[in-house]
């Protein structure tokens, strides 16, 4: 009897934009046109190389992000399609998602032709229904195109369509806001991804800063309180901190990284967590070309974890998701205590910021919004832990080991 086959998940960066947006911190390119055949090639020729380490594997989702992979166009995005079905054993079922801005995905033929190719879910970066907002961010589709492009999914038989949103835009009110969730909503998406707006270093925005005027931490809290709660009255579950869907259409791709599932990523800024070993390729597009070509691929991580070290990311990841941490599985995982994290746990319940249900715990809400702290908090007592049970060994005190 042959062994079932490990499920695992392809991420495929296209890195090309026709505009950089003033808040991206991604690694994506514009004017690069002229790259695009040549990284398309690249791609296949990387995904064609790395199929016999997947031998024992199935594909259950593959997720083109970037960037703007609708941008790629349609006979390169194929041509991607058909190296996967060919070299890596895909599942009937898998869900294959492309990321894509208005602007290039409202032609009905584009998205009939990625359809009949596999493509099954749309993620569709909207951002606003205010198209003074998107001016102001960089962005190069109006509402109307949303529209439009919705239309076209739906046309092209895209039953599995998710919208992205920003809140805390610059000058954006709370009235602004709840316009732009209510416009995403009449859209009837499947699948809301709702972002506080983040000024990361290096981005034009964070250039800008102090000239434009963007809501305090206050107003975007209040916002993501109001996002959280209209969108349960309105029937999408929250199951991360910032994803929230129909039931049955979360993103079984993202839930992979939420969950420590194995995943590949191709292409420069793509990371892996793939045979043990966490990965990522250097942000150069010209060194991911060469090294498609028989050089070597640049990578700017490279890190074997052995199962039972991974409790960490254990608790970090779980800890952004509704479904939370099961101290049973984590004992029986990683075979260490639980219990050193219990009163910590109960404080923040107390605060409003955690609940236990069923034996397992996650944050609320409200401490969503300060996940960062509490994850950091939750690691140091973890640290503080595996320091006191390695001094105690070290002095031969085995009941506190082993207690």
């Amino acid at each position: 009897m042959k062994a079932a086959r490990r499920p695992l998940g392809l991420y495929i960066h296209i890195p090309f934009c026709k505009q950089k947006c003033i808040y991206c911190d991604f690694y994506s390119l514009a004017g690069r046109e002229s790259r695009m055949d040549d990284y398309t090639a690249a791609l296949c020729a990387h995904l064609t190389e790395t199929a016999p380490f997947a031998a024992g594997h199935q594909v259950d989702s593959v997720y083109f992000g970037g960037g703007t992979p609708s941008y790629l166009g349609q006979k390169r995005l194929l041509r991607i399609l058909k190296t996967v079905d060919k070299r890596y054993h895909l599942s009937k079922d898998a869900e294959i998602t492309l990321e894509a801005n208005p602007d290039s995905a409202g032609d009905p033929k584009f998205l009939r032709s990625l359809r009949k190719a596999g493509v099954n879910r749309l993620s569709l970066g909207m951002q606003s229904s205010c198209d003074a907002e998107l001016q102001r961010i960089g962005r190069v589709h109006t509402m109307e195109q949303v529209r439009a492009a919705v239309d076209a999914a739906r046309s092209a038989g895209i039953e599995n369509l998710s919208l992205d949103l920003i809140y805390g835009l610059p000058g954006q009110t709370m009235d602004r806001w709840q316009q732009n969730l209510s416009a995403a909503v009449s859209l009837g998406p499947q699948h809301l991804s709702c972002y506080g707006l983040k000024v990361e270093e290096g981005t034009p925005l964070y250039r800008q800063k102090d000239q434009v005027s963007l809501p305090g931490d206050e107003l975007q809290a209040d916002m993501y309180l109001y996002t959280v709660d209209s969108l349960a009255r309105l029937g999408y579950a929250q199951y991360e901190i910032s994803n929230f869907c129909r039931p049955g259409f979360s993103s079984r791709h993202n839930m992979k990284y939420w969950t420590l599932q194995e995943y590949a990523g191709f292409g420069p800024g793509a990371h892996s967590d793939f045979g043990g070993v966490r990965y990522a390729y250097e942000k150069d597009l010209e060194a991911y070309i060469r090294g498609a070509k028989g050089g070597t691929f640049l990578l700017s991580e490279n890190t074997r974890i052995p199962p039972r070290d991974r409790d960490t990311e254990w608790i970090m990841l779980g800890l952004r998701t509704v479904q939370g941490l099961d101290p049973r599985v984590y004992e029986s995982t990683f075979r260490r205590r639980f219990s050193c994290l219990v009163p910590f746990l109960e404080q923040c319940r107390q605060a409003g910021y955690a609940v236990e249900e069923g034996g397992r715990w996650h944050l609320t809400p409200q401490g969503f919004l300060l996940s960062n702290q509490i994850i950091g908090r939750m690691l140091e007592l973890l640290a503080e832990e595996k320091r006191s049970r390695a001094e105690a060994a070290a002095r031969g005190d085995f009941r506190v080991v082993l207690g």
